[in-house]
């Protein structure tokens, strides 16, 4: 067992992938000497080699085409996206040619690529640097999109997301990077840790079902513990997939606690909030003792960093919002 943040948990498992699997490359602006402006990728140039750890020009485009190639050849490029709002130069790419090779060609050709993007607010940024695109990545079909909210799911979920033979956009939310420490064992099995692509529940409760994924659920989990002071037994859900969406676990909630909340940083018009609350409305209908309210940034752009923490959901916003479904 080793005591980890989220970088040097998504650190440890990109050298673990890469040991294990020769085909594996990692792509992107700075990711080699640098190290990524994160460090996330620190070291693994030294250790694997200019012609597997890959330092990019600054074209998003071009990093991501290169590696449609490679994907089609039989390798597993993992491309960084050194910012959240970098992502849009590359778009193109991902949703004509990423998403679209295996079906186009009736399966036949696997796109196995990760495409790993830090996003979300809360580190003071400048524009570009803090959005959160992961709607728009979920509503693409031929797309996975997930998102890890602590160092134990970052070291095993890049894993997995690596060996899947699907393109996995994999989200980092970049204000957990640094934040905490847990302990992560990296003597188990991938095959052992919890599947990819489903939710956990990460706090029982018995009142209220409270949604999020990310970044938010840290924020979710201070909700949690402070309407306990407050004699309110709130359950966390951490969604952690985003598409396809594991809803089981939320419906069983849902079905017991008769209040649900969903909460992310991206604003909430049209956002996963939405696709959520909707499918909860209608499975979980004769159990809903209120409606399901979303809590969401604003529908602007992201604001100056100084103005950030009036944009992103806090946890007054939260715990409002569980007052609102009691109010029912």
């Amino acid at each position: 067992m080793t005591k980890m943040t989220l970088a040097k948990a998504l650190n440890a498992g990109l050298r673990k992938a890469m040991e294990a699997d020769p085909k594996v490359l990692l792509m992107g602006e700075d990711v080699g000497k640098l190290g990524g402006v994160f460090r996330i990728t620190d070291g693994l140039q030294k250790d694997f080699g200019e012609d597997r750890v890959i330092d990019s020009p600054l074209a998003e485009s071009g990093i991501l085409g290169t590696a449609v190639g490679l994907a089609m050849r039989g390798y597993r490029p993992v491309c960084e996206i050194q910012f959240d709002g970098f992502v849009y130069p590359a778009y193109d790419q991902i949703v004509s040619q990423v998403a679209k090779i295996h079906f186009r060609t009736h399966g036949h050709v696997r796109m196995p690529m990760v495409i790993r993007i830090p996003y979300g607010g809360g580190i003071g940024a400048v524009e570009h640097h803090s959005e959160s695109p992961e709607a728009q990545f979920a509503h693409t079909p031929g797309l996975k999109v997930v998102t890890c909210s602590n160092p134990v799911d970052g070291y095993f979920m890049i894993q997995q997301a690596i060996a899947s033979d699907d393109p996995v956009v994999f989200l980092e939310p970049k204000r957990q990077y640094h934040a905490d420490k847990a302990e992560v064992d990296e003597s188990t099995a991938l095959v052992d840790a919890q599947p990819l692509f489903t939710s956990r529940v990460v706090r029982a409760g018995s009142d209220l079902t409270l949604l999020a994924y990310g970044p938010m659920v840290k924020t979710a989990m201070k909700a949690a513990e402070a309407a306990a002071g407050e004699g309110r037994s709130v359950e966390v859900v951490d969604l952690r997939t985003l598409s396809p969406l594991d809803l089981a676990p939320v419906y069983e909630s849902v079905r017991r606690t008769g209040r649900a909340v969903v909460t992310h940083e991206a604003h909430s018009n049209l956002g996963m909030g939405s696709e959520i609350a909707a499918r909860i409305t209608e499975h979980c209908f004769y159990s809903l003792e209120a409606p399901v309210l979303r809590v969401g940034g604003f529908d602007t752009p992201y604001p100056p960093s100084r103005i950030e923490e009036e944009y992103l959901p806090d946890l007054d916003r939260v715990l409002d919002a569980v007052d609102r479904t009691f109010d029912f």
